[in-house]
């Protein structure tokens, strides 16, 4: 009980309040859920765009789940038809699309679609969803970002539209931050380094991450859940390593 209490709002919507989590269906994603359900007893929405694989991740997982692609309008017009006018008072933008191309080979199909899902989404996911933020505020909205966006940090061939991408949402997180503030609305971007998923290792083979999905799950969900109190329009780096 005493754990919960640390998270509690204290506003008279906190049973109501819901937390919405994309990406959910594997990696950092299913972890964060899995950590907000058990260790928060938090009302969850899991959001992904694989049905199959939602389930199956979050098999047992007393949450809600939606399957709709973010990175559409109309995957965005299905959460906020979930939501059902219910408060929400966090938003994990965590899904995100991985690409990789040697230099001489992006297009602009490439970088077109790569922007739109890690840049252009969770900006247009809050839009969607600012009437329900800002009904539980204070609410927080967190964009989980990447090193690869962080200025200053190691880059890596190949990774440039990505990288780029999450440099974009970092800056959006310090932007909704800016623009929300008067209606109780915070905004904060974690930039992950090495964490052991998949998309991880895709990236870089053979490389071994030295922090777990379920150790950044754990971090995240708390993070959402209370770190508005004190921090607000932060990009903040969240790494022991990058490879």
């Amino acid at each position: 009980m005493g754990a919960k209490k640390d998270v509690a709002f204290t506003g008279a919507m906190d049973g109501e309040a819901l937390v919405l989590v994309t990406g959910a269906s594997r990696g950092v994603g299913a972890a964060t859920v899995q950590a907000l359900v058990h260790a928060h007893g938090a009302r969850v929405i899991a959001i992904a765009r694989d049905g199959d694989r939602l389930a199956s991740s979050l098999a047992g997982i007393a949450c809600e789940r939606v399957v709709a692609d973010v990175g559409t309008a109309e995957g965005r017009a299905l959460v906020a038809q979930a939501v059902a006018g219910r408060p929400v008072r966090a938003l994990v933008n965590n899904a995100g699309l991985f690409r990789s191309r040697p230099f001489g080979a992006w297009s602009m199909a490439d970088l077109e679609e790569v922007f739109r899902v890690n840049a252009h989404a969770p900006l247009l996911l809050v839009q969607e969803l600012l009437p329900l933020l800002a009904a539980a505020a204070p609410a927080h909205v967190v964009n989980i970002g990447s090193m690869g966006g962080v200025q200053g940090s190691a880059k890596f061939p190949g990774l440039v539209g990505y990288s780029a991408s999450k440099a974009a949402l970092a800056c959006v997180a310090e932007c909704i931050a800016e623009e929300l503030k008067e209606r109780g609305v915070r905004c904060n971007c974690l930039s992950l380094g090495a964490v052991d998923t998949e998309m991880l290792r895709e990236a870089f083979p053979g490389y071994q991450a030295p922090v777990t999905a379920d150790q950044v799950g754990a971090f995240v969900a708390r993070f959402a859940l209370e770190a508005h109190k004190l921090l607000n329009g932060k990009v903040i780096p969240l790494a022991l390593s990058t490879p």
